[in-house]
């Protein structure tokens, strides 16, 4: 497991967040404070806090560059 911080700062980068993540077959989790949401849910991202960086916790064990590389557009440096 790989957890990296993004940010879905509108609702136009949720919705292609989820649409990214959706293709692959992995379980991705959005981490905030002690709730724990489903990443391929857009309404249980809606009901998170999206005004600050969320931990996305992505549960691959290959192919980790790919999704590394769909998530720049999200990931916080």
């Amino acid at each position: 497991m790989k957890t990296v911080k993004i940010s879905l700062n509108s609702i136009d980068k949720v919705k292609s967040f989820v649409n990214d993540i959706t293709k692959f077959d992995y379980d991705f989790d959005l981490v905030s404070g002690r709730y724990v949401i489903d990443a391929k849910s857009i309404m249980g991202i809606f009901s998170l806090d999206l005004s600050k960086p969320i931990d996305l916790n992505i549960h691959a064990d290959e192919n980790m560059d790919e999704i590394l590389t769909m998530l720049k557009p999200y990931l916080c440096e």
